[in-house]
């Protein structure tokens, strides 16, 4: 760093948190990663696989240039970590590619149709009061049918397939669940919890925070939902916004510090992964402490991983159906979370599991990569969704918005249409003794 502060660069990388040679060091190229990265499934290409993609920061690190060429596969990976759970090197692979994008994003001049498309989506996603202006005309378009008949016409797709795309993911769109700032505890007070609500879960998937929310209550957790919260930063540390995201993490910090309670639970895999990283995101932040930092990583739980901490007590009633699971990639491989939501599912009378082939392999959503990428995302989605109709179950079911939305979207296409369902939905439904063609509505 000089003097002012400006990153020196060198080669590819500036000297402001480069791809740690250390790190890169410990890929012997084995290939044990290839089947499981999704790009390099589907073209087959060395340069679009994790030790490919390792082997660029490497180079860049000797002094190559980070051209246009080296930005493409470094822009190519979902991030999905897949490589992360099949290496028999502990390679964090994880820390490189977040590194290397925070360097791309300082350092690679973009066109300005890719930066006008993300300045577009950053000055969107995080922002849930933003998302929320939104609902409105996007319901009344639903509800009068222009969304389809635009998407007949091709037009979006002309003009711009991350608009299109945009277009064919949003769900459709029911009455907003407004949660109170507290929920109480049904029965005996076993836990305070704070809830995490969300952008994207929160102005379109209401019905999961509120089932959520309910479900916790009928755990005997008082629920405490501060209002004030926003993004928890994972769309902008994912995409190597560092700045951003770390502007998010420290505000979301200070919010639910304020509270005090035993956990703080998340009902969406990238935010609770995202939420999980602070400390290497926040490492050496002039404006949080470690120890804050510490505290705050240290309560964060996932819905499924908490219910099975806390242990059930809420009686579950029979719900006769069969569904497939789906592992969101970042509960599964970057948290390591699988057994905790079979379990709350086998825990449900009548409810059968049914595990989907080549589960480990990325459906396509990863933030915001089906909107930057949507024809590789396309690709995977449709894999995924071919693999889910083909379990023959009723329903889908997982833990993250955007797998919804992606797999959801190619199982229409495919002419499959399958309902699909959170997690918390489900158990919910059990629990509230619900018949189980409201999930199947």
């Amino acid at each position: 760093m000089t003097e002012l502060g400006i990153p020196q660069v060198r080669g590819a990388f500036d000297d402001h948190r480069p791809p740690s040679p250390e790190l890169i060091s410990d890929c012997v190229h084995c290939g044990f990663c290839l089947t499981t990265c999704p790009t390099y499934v589907l073209w087959g290409e060395e340069m679009d696989s994790p030790r490919g993609r390792i082997h660029l920061m490497k180079t860049g690190l000797e002094g190559e240039p980070l051209d246009a060429q080296m930005v493409e596969h470094f822009d190519a990976c979902l991030g999905c970590m897949a490589c992360v759970t099949a290496c028999p090197s502990g390679v964090q692979y994880d820390r490189l590619i977040e590194q290397t994008r925070a360097q791309v994003e300082r350092n690679h001049r973009r066109s300005p149709a890719d930066r006008a498309l993300r300045e577009g989506i950053f000055k969107l996603f995080p922002y849930p009061r933003r998302l929320k202006a939104l609902r409105g005309p996007l319901r009344l378009t639903q509800r009068l049918g222009l969304d389809k008949a635009i998407a007949k016409t091709g037009v979006l797709e002309r003009i711009s397939p991350s608009l299109a795309m945009l277009n064919a993911l949003t769900p459709k769109l029911t009455a907003p669940e407004k949660l109170p700032a507290v929920i109480p505890a049904v029965g005996e007070q076993r836990a305070t919890v704070a809830m995490l609500t969300g952008c994207v879960q929160d102005a379109f998937f209401g019905g999961v925070n509120a089932a959520t929310a309910r479900v916790l209550a009928a755990e005997g957790c008082r629920v405490v939902v501060p209002p004030s919260q926003g993004c928890c930063g994972a769309l902008s540390g994912h995409s190597g916004r560092e700045e951003e995201a770390q502007g998010f993490a420290r505000r979301l910090i200070e919010t639910f510090e304020a509270y005090d309670v035993d956990a703080i639970v998340v009902n969406a895999a990238g935010c609770g992964s995202a939420m999980k990283d602070y400390s290497f995101l926040l490492e050496d932040d002039a404006e949080v402490d470690d120890a804050r930092v510490r505290v705050f990583r240290d309560k964060v739980r996932d819905f499924s991983e908490f219910l099975v901490q806390l242990g059930p007590v809420a009686e579950r009633h029979p719900l006769p159906v069969t569904v497939a699971y789906h592992d969101a990639c970042h509960l599964g491989h970057a948290q390591g979370i699988r057994t905790q939501p079979r379990q709350l599912l086998a825990g449900i009378p009548g409810l059968q599991v049914k595990e989907i082939k080549d589960a480990a392999i990325c459906c396509g959503s990863a933030g915001i990569y089906n909107v930057l990428h949507p024809e590789a995302a396309h690709d995977l989605g449709e894999r995924k969704a071919r693999n889910v109709a083909d379990t023959g179950a009723d329903l889908l079911v997982t833990a993250n918005p955007g797998c919804i939305m992606q797999i959801s979207l190619e199982l229409d296409r495919q002419g499959r249409g399958m309902p699909s369902a959170h997690l918390a939905t489900v158990l919910d439904a059990s629990i509230a003794a619900r018949p189980v063609q409201d999930l199947l509505a």
